[in-house]
């Protein structure tokens, strides 16, 4: 059995990752956030990987809040950045795959086709520097490492655009929402499958598989759209009306195009893409 190391177990990917553990009787795991496991502490990571035998990372830990970075800038590269470092060393040092999460926020949203993972990246925040920081210096560590970017993640865990609008629709009769940024919603546990599926495959395929690769839901819609949908599966009667993002400035510029081409780690992993109304579906039934 190959002891796999989850960190941020707390956040909504590491629930994600708790809830499905018991479909993979191959891996045991090793749930830890800030409190078992400060990961940016050098001494304290090297510690942790010298007294378990880990035979595999997933980082679920990040610095996620997008608009407070602005202003946190050192905050979000020490846990972006220097905590990847960490546990990217300390699996080099014990042979360990390392799984790395990353973001479209990694990209500037000009374009308007998909992007692929060769795509040049020009992140125009403090959050998406600071992944974007994470993930090259842990491909630099190690070119083992498996860094998988992701979009709009949501769950019945946490604190997320579902949860938030489903929140806001029973209180509010009316609500704005952006409808010029595109992108694709990810449901966590679809990713979390994803991890774990990628993962059986990868932990013992040395030298092979390492790289970045793109996962989201399948489709393509505005945040508007998402907004009305997760109104009407719900059963709710908000009226939401459609606005550009000018009038809704926040501290962190958003990427304007953020979907995702996903022909790789389908090809690579034999991977199936839920369409994302689908599994927006299965969340709900949670919530």
């Amino acid at each position: 059995m190959k002891t796999v190391l989850i960190t941020g177990a707390n956040g909504q990917l590491g629930q994600a990752l708790k809830q499905i553990a018991g479909d993979y009787p191959a891996f045991s795991f090793l749930y830890t956030d800030y409190t078992e496991l400060d990961i940016t502490n050098e001494e304290a990571v090297n510690a942790f990987f010298s007294e378990q035998e880990i035979h595999a990372c997933i980082n679920c830990a990040a610095y996620t809040a997008v608009d407070k970075a602005e202003s946190e800038e050192e905050l979000a590269f020490k846990l972006n950045f220097e905590a990847v470092m960490h546990l990217a060393n300390a699996c080099q040092a014990n042979n360990a795959r390392f799984i790395q999460i990353s973001t479209d926020y990694v990209f500037d949203g000009k374009k308007n086709t998909p992007y692929t993972e060769e795509d040049d990246t020009d992140a125009q925040s403090i959050y998406g520097s600071s992944k974007l920081r994470g993930e090259a210096t842990a491909l630099g560590i190690n070119t083992d490492t498996i860094v998988i970017r992701t979009a709009w993640l949501y769950s019945q865990y946490g604190v997320n655009f579902v949860k938030r609008m489903r929140e806001l629709m029973q209180e509010k009769d009316s609500l704005n929402v952006v409808f010029d940024q595109a992108g694709t919603p990810t449901y966590a546990v679809d990713l979390a499958q994803v991890l774990l599926s990628v993962l059986s495959k990868a932990i013992d395929a040395p030298g092979t598989l390492g790289g970045v690769y793109h996962y989201s839901n399948e489709g393509v819609l505005s945040w508007y759209d998402f907004a009305i949908a997760i109104r009407d599966m719900s059963g709710l009667s908000c009226n939401i009306q459609p606005v550009t993002s000018d009038k809704y400035p926040t501290p962190a510029k958003r990427p304007a195009y953020s979907v995702f081409n996903k022909q790789k780690i389908k090809e690579t992993f034999g991977i199936e893409v839920p369409y994302w109304k689908e599994s927006l579906a299965v969340c709900l039934k949670h919530l």
